[in-house]
């Protein structure tokens, strides 16, 4: 019998309160609100595109800025991820993919790895779009990365739209992540039986 691969993380801190639920094994369904309208529709990517159902309530510090709201996000939902995956028994672990969005490109890179690591190139071409701060994206992957667990790469290629460019980070994010997650066997996937 499947086991279900869902999780619920709850973060409360003196700037956040966030609740986020994960179904690894969704229709990618997503019902978010963070409170930054471009920032709901980037999560969203990553729910639609990696056929996750996703649930995320935020109320974060926004009178101040919004890089609490976006960073603490980023932990929880990490966390949430690692959790929901569990002991990894048959993921593929490795993904890697490549995602257009009109003139820009993305590449994504995980590993699903028990060690924490991002590398990142990621030239925007403005500094933001709407209320949302681009230098915020690699402050999101830092946590979601660092709190799931995993490797993470991402390039951008080329782009000239800012939107555009963004959105191909989590629409690249989503399916990378949708790839590494597949169960594919009934093995731990690593010659040392633990990640």
């Amino acid at each position: 019998m499947k086991k279900d691969r869902v999780a619920v993380e709850r973060r409360k801190t003196a700037e956040t309160e966030i609740v986020v639920s994960v179904n690894l094994d969704g229709e990618g369904k997503g019902n978010i609100k963070t409170g930054i309208g471009f920032f709901d529709h980037m999560l969203n990517q990553i729910s639609r595109h990696g056929n996750f159902d996703l649930e995320i309530s935020v109320k974060g510090d926004l009178e101040i800025d919004e890089h609490h709201t976006i960073e603490d996000t980023g932990i929880a939902l990490g966390k949430a991820f690692a959790q929901a995956i569990g002991d990894k028994k048959g993921i593929r672990r490795f993904s890697s993919v490549l995602v257009p969005l009109d003139e820009s490109l993305v590449r994504t890179v995980i590993d699903i790895s028990g060690r924490p690591f991002i590398y990142h190139d990621l030239p925007f071409s403005r500094e933001l779009v709407g209320d949302f701060p681009a230098e915020m994206v690699v402050e999101f992957l830092r946590a979601f990365a660092f709190n799931m667990g995993i490797t993470l790469h991402v390039e951008l290629m080329h782009g000239t739209n800012c939107h555009h460019q963004i959105e191909a980070v989590f629409k690249s994010l989503g399916r990378a992540l949708k790839t590494a997650v597949m169960i594919d066997s009934d093995k731990i996937p690593s010659t040392k039986g633990v990640l």
